[in-house]
């Protein structure tokens, strides 16, 4: 049965987004026929509207789940405050070098960006597929037990490696490469998540000792 409270929430969320990522990059770039933006709008969104109908059918709790945003604990407060600064300077300044011409990435590679862009969103999808417990916020779960099969049998943490992928493409897709720069910042500000993270994993859940063990990448098989 649809959770009338869930849809609207999914559905306040989805339009809110769509409508701030436009400000951030349309109004600086003034222009709104501007292709960049239009493509990265149109990879970032499209796919997230699909799969939003597809866990409000399938997965309603994975959905809630991922809905909840609101950290406890500060060092995460503080990373999710970082991660926030970045996003708005990248995007802005995205807009700013397309309005002024500032740097231009060749063709080839703003596509090369998107189809990584796009395969990342796949094994992002294939993360939430494979674990069930997945949240936005730092927390163990009732009942929850250590996934350590499929992507998570390679890296400890497959859905971040997917966002790295996905965030440094965005730049690429938008043409800018101050954009990428700013978005780098995105490499250790995901290590001080991911750090914190394991401890509080290391502390309440039960096997997560065991599973370091087995599994000894945390991101990026033979580099971190």
């Amino acid at each position: 049965m649809m959770d009338k409270k869930l849809l609207k929430e999914a559905i306040i969320k989805f339009v809110s987004g769509v409508i701030l990522l436009g400000v951030l990059l349309f109004l600086p770039a003034w222009d709104i026929k501007w292709k960049n933006g239009w493509l990265l709008m149109a990879i970032l969104f499209i796919p997230m509207f699909i799969a939003g109908i597809i866990m409000l059918k399938k997965a309603q709790d994975l959905l809630r789940s991922r809905l909840k945003a609101k950290e406890t604990q500060k060092e995460q407060k503080d990373v999710i405050s970082f991660s926030g600064m970045m996003f708005l300077a990248a995007f802005v300044f995205a807009g700013l070098n397309h309005h002024f011409g500032w740097t231009h990435i060749p063709g080839w590679l703003v596509w090369a960006g998107a189809i990584i862009f796009l395969l990342a969103y796949c094994m992002f999808g294939e993360v939430l597929r494979e674990n069930r417990y997945l949240s936005r916020t730092v927390e163990v779960q009732e009942d929850q037990e250590v996934v350590s099969t499929g992507l998570y049998g390679v890296v400890r943490h497959p859905m971040y490696t997917a966002t790295v992928f996905l965030f440094l493409a965005m730049p690429l897709v938008l043409g800018s490469w101050p954009s990428f720069i700013i978005m780098l910042a995105y490499i250790p500000i995901i290590a001080k998540r991911i750090r914190n993270e394991e401890q509080v994993l290391e502390k309440e859940l039960k096997g997560y000792k065991e599973y370091k063990e087995k599994v000894k990448y945390r991101l990026i098989p033979f580099i971190w």
